[in-house]
């Protein structure tokens, strides 16, 4: 890019981030158009809401609070619903929530365990907790290394032989795997036929990063479906950031500004995914619902703003 282009583009965001309001003071709508858009998950003839709901939205919250954001998810369109046994009461919180509505959602949840006692346990614990009979995608949850989280499930009789067993006998659906690692995402996907992977496909980490294009490229020619994290995520907290006291549930500083967060959030909705889950805060969550409604494909302007924005952040994640 231009020097005169670079500068002109990062004044622009720069723009943005002074003059548009945080999420946590627009107010919510007060009516919805109820046509949230769906995307295809991979081949499988399933169809998702391109927001999910990230079970770290009900966590710590009071039950009745819990069943009315999740009740005003599934008005607004939301079919698809993800959470694991370490986000806090989460699967607690959603399980009473969405039991009303739990044969038209597709539920995903996740196991950290790495050895087969331990996740099996784990898997009747969520199904018991939240309320159901199956999951609709069960994932292998955070993978990073290839020898810590790859390399053990995949022994004989291991986790990744139990959750084939699971779909089998009608438990499990579709199986995938959240990542937060190249070299491990790859590495799973080299050895079985996952259904989908959870990654994060973010601006900033994809184009300062370099974090994301080998991942996208691979999963692609494999059919693999591709569901987005960290799409409204700015960057690693900076030190002494005020804003961190208004989004405790997030491990970044993500992006509250009304209009680059529809930047951010209809960058990662214009790549070749499924889905993408917004942070854990309600007014983010709201706020990811209100774009996607009026969602758009990015521009080639839009995207040169996110990119001199991103040459001046510390993407969440980068390339080794």
């Amino acid at each position: 890019m231009k020097r005169r282009t670079f500068l002109k583009a990062t004044a622009t965001a720069a723009a943005v981030l002074a003059t548009k309001p945080h999420a946590e003071e627009s107010e919510m709508k007060k009516t919805y158009t109820g046509k949230l858009p769906k995307r295809a998950y991979g081949k499988t003839g399933v169809e998702l809401s391109v927001i999910g709901f990230g079970g770290i939205v009900v966590t710590n919250l009071p039950q009745p609070e819990a069943n009315r954001i999740v009740a005003e998810a599934v008005e607004r369109g939301v079919n698809y619903f993800d959470v694991a046994p370490t986000y806090g009461d989460a699967e607690e919180r959603l399980g009473p929530a969405l039991e009303p509505y739990r044969k038209d959602v597709f539920l995903a949840c996740k196991t950290t365990q790495r050895e087969r006692e331990a996740a099996e346990m784990e898997f009747n614990r969520s199904l018991e907790r939240l309320r159901t009979d199956h999951f609709d995608l069960y994932q292998l949850h955070g993978i990073t290394s290839v020898e810590k989280d790859v390399d053990p499930v995949f022994v004989k009789g291991g986790v990744m032989d139990m959750l084939v067993e699971k779909r089998k006998a009608g438990q499990i659906r579709f199986i995938g795997f959240s990542a937060h690692s190249t070299e491990a995402a790859l590495a799973a996907m080299n050895r079985f036929d996952f259904d989908s992977i959870l990654f994060p496909f973010n601006f900033a980490a994809y184009h300062k990063g370099k974090f994301g294009p080998e991942v996208m490229e691979r999963a692609q020619e494999k059919g693999v479906a591709r569901l987005a994290l960290k799409a409204m995520a700015k960057q690693r907290w900076p030190e002494n950031d005020p804003l961190r006291e208004r989004f405790p549930k997030c491990w970044y500083q993500p992006v509250s500004e009304q209009d680059l967060a529809s930047l951010a959030l209809r960058w990662t909705l214009s790549q070749p995914i499924t889905a993408a889950i917004p942070p854990g805060e309600v007014p983010l969550f709201r706020m990811a619902l209100d774009i996607a409604e009026q969602w758009k494909p990015i521009t080639p302007e839009e995207e040169k703003e996110l990119v001199a924005l991103a040459d001046q952040l510390n993407p969440v994640f980068q390339a080794a």
